[in-house]
């Protein structure tokens, strides 16, 4: 048995040794930065792009928790693009090799792309300022002044994604050397997505490759059936396999069921178990306990005959727990990764002059990349010239398009959103938490208690999409050069691909909204697409301006409980012994289910039960196979999309009803 071990042992160490010669030869023969852009990688990009952008749009409007799709990214970067010279060449024509430079420039573009639709705010804040959520908020709310409301358009949403997202390409771009060479950031998601482009043009990496496309491409073509295959008995509200009552109709009522969708498998089966499971201990906690409870309080706690969709309502108590929940987890990690940020800077400062002896090879080869990575620099010059004239187009434009937002708190952000930005992206590089959306509530509450009743709500959101806009895109920036040092691609073509896919995602994303916005009920709370954070967000803006006065009866105290909760749900996490503090609930997963619903945690927790039997059975294939599938769930359900939103545009409507009732004797 040890002999064996041995065995393996060398035969891993020669692997290693054999592809750290072939990167040292890839050095020699790295093309230009011109030449890493082509014309097949830019319209990979956009198909990628599109695609993934149906997909983020969905989840942004449904559950508001979207994985981590960089590694899919790349995996389909490299199947599409493999696929299309195979193609070229049975047709006899002449195609340029296929580098692992050109299949980074993809990635980057087609994150970049679909980015702005994660993080434009079309499930959150810029959906917040619409009627429906505003009315949904509670007219009579005080705080929630009347006419505080923005109807979403195409004109106004592209130009205000233009105007913000391009400043923060341009906030970190000369930090780039010191965070990634001087700092040595880890930039773990980066890392990840270069270690796979790179086993992808690898010799040894052929082989696995090709399995991982075979499996996307099956489960791929199996979801995208499926789905068209669901379509045709969904002809009616609650019809369908999405409404399958599979724990019983009681159950049923509570939100506990299994809905199909392959989006949510492919989902959970890239989440880790612990976020699946704390989704599921947050929908048993809510739906399955504090719901029901507090629901047999009406007439006590809140009115007997007031509207469900009221704060006043179940829904308050929800909207406003949840919140606890989101803001204790994000306070938390917000002081942690300041802490973690400065302590470590402060740590590389000291021992600056203090080098180790790596091996000979290794050094050979981490000199080169840092070689290849200053080789193409990128002016200061244009970096600060070019923020400076975005800063300036913002501080007229969005005063223009939003009144309530005054042109010098867009300055103050402008001055102060530089440090914030650096502050998130080296701790991104740390821990791998983009802690973005937490310096945009901070904003949020900041703007909306100081611009006050009649305009904070409509200026905190605005604030918020603002300097979490810069301080997401900044962030993402960094992963990607993370990407480009260690595939040996040049910085300069990558910031051209984050350019060419950011004004991609401007039109794509507003486009794909709408799609969504005109086919299906878009925030309505008992339908599909609730967007549940877009009144989160509003209601935030509301407790910005009016304080604990906007809360119904007994919520303020529950909500300190909750607060407390995630708190010391993340301190236990951190300083508890390692066995038992890796598996406390996350208070952040825990809180979507309180608005959505169970349904979606049980799906992504059949997507972590298909991991963990597949670890179980196959140790070595599994995890090179998971993303593989995974991607190909997530990819053909959301292609289906595309086509039955034309289908709903044309009011083609599926031919059966399949619903689920009682039987006459129950």
């Amino acid at each position: 048995m040890g002999s064996n071990n041995r065995v393996e042992i060398m035969e891993i160490e020669r692997d290693n040794l054999d592809e750290l010669a072939e990167q040292c030869d890839d050095l020699k023969r790295v093309p230009p930065w011109n030449k890493q852009i082509t014309v097949r990688g830019i319209v990979a990009s956009l198909f990628i792009g599109i695609i993934y952008s149906v997909v983020v749009m969905k989840l942004n409007l449904t559950t508001g928790l979207v994985p981590n799709l960089n590694v899919s990214a790349a995996l389909l970067a490299f199947v599409f693009v493999r696929a299309w010279t195979k193609l070229l060449e049975k047709a006899k024509f002449t195609t340029t090799p296929f580098t692992r430079q050109e299949n980074t420039i993809i990635q980057t573009c087609a994150v970049s792309c679909y980015s702005i639709a994660l993080g434009g705010g079309f499930g959150s804040y810029l959906l917040g300022l619409n009627k429906r959520t505003y009315e949904q908020a509670g007219v009579d709310t005080e705080g929630n002044p009347p006419g505080s409301y923005k109807e979403p358009a195409l004109d106004w949403m592209i130009g205000f994604l233009f105007v913000v997202s391009f400043v923060g390409l341009l906030c970190l771009v000369p930090l780039r050397k010191i965070m990634i060479i001087d700092y040595k950031l880890s930039y773990p998601s980066g890392t990840a997505t270069a270690v796979l482009i790179n086993g992808f043009h690898s010799a040894k990496g052929d082989k696995m490759t090709k399995k991982q496309v075979h499996g996307f491409t099956k489960f791929f073509s199996l979801s995208f059936v499926w789905s068209f295959f669901q379509w045709f008995f969904a002809g009616g509200d609650q019809c369908g396999f999405v409404f399958f009552p599979t724990f019983g109709l009681k159950a049923f009522k509570q939100s506990f069921y299994f809905d199909f969708s392959m989006t949510y498998v492919g989902a959970g089966m890239i989440c880790s178990h612990l976020v699946n499971l704390s989704l599921l201990l947050g929908a048993i906690l809510s739906w399955g306990v504090m719901w029901p409870l507090i629901g047999k309080k009406k007439g006590v706690w809140f009115p007997q005959n007031i509207k469900e969709t009221s704060m006043e309502s179940l829904n308050g108590y929800k909207i406003f727990i949840s919140i606890a929940l989101i803001l204790g987890d994000g306070l938390y990690n917000f002081c942690k990764t300041l802490w973690f940020t400065f302590r470590s800077m402060h740590s590389a400062f000291k021992k600056k002059n203090l080098q180790t002896a790596p091996d000979s090879k290794n050094q050979t080869l981490e000199a080169r990349r840092n070689e290849v990575f200053i080789r193409d620099t990128i002016p200061f010059w244009l970096a600060l010239v070019g923020y400076i004239l975005f800063s300036i187009i913002s501080i007229i434009v969005i005063p223009i398009m939003f009144p309530p937002l005054k042109w010098y708190y867009v300055l103050v952000a402008y001055i102060f959103a530089p440090s914030l930005c650096f502050c998130n992206a080296y701790g991104a590089g740390l821990t791998d938490m983009n802690m973005a959306y937490n310096y945009g509530k901070v904003a949020l509450f900041v703007l909306a208690s100081m611009v006050g009743k009649e305009n904070g709500v409509v200026a905190g959101l605005i604030g918020c999409g603002l300097i979490k806009s810069m301080a997401s895109i900044s962030s993402d920036l960094m992963h990607d050069f993370k990407t480009g040092h260690l595939t040996l691609t040049s910085p300069r073509s990558m910031l051209v691909s984050q350019v060419i896919g950011t004004a991609i995602g401007c039109i794509v994303a507003p486009l794909t909204f709408f799609l969504f916005y005109k086919t299906f009920d878009v925030g309505n709370p008992n339908g599909e697409y609730k967007a549940p954070y877009a009144l989160v967000y509003r209601n935030m803006a509301i407790l910005g301006v009016e304080g604990f006065s906007a809360l119904p009866h007994h919520c303020l105290h529950l909500c300190y409980g909750f607060f407390g909760f995630a708190l010391l749900a993340n301190l236990l996490r951190d300083v508890g012994p390692g066995k038992s503090g890796k598996w406390v609930p996350l208070p952040m997963a825990m809180a979507v289910p309180f608005l959505v619903g169970a349904y979606f945690a049980i799906d992504m927790c059949v997507g972590s039960l298909v991991v963990y039997v597949w670890h179980r059975i196959d140790k070595v294939r599994a995890p090179m196979m998971v993303p593989a599938v995974a991607s190909g769930l997530i990819c053909g359900d959301g292609l289906w999309i595309l086509p039955s939103c034309i289908l709903a545009l044309f009011k083609i409507s599926p031919p059966i009803c399949m619903n689920f009732l009682p039987s006459k004797s129950n």
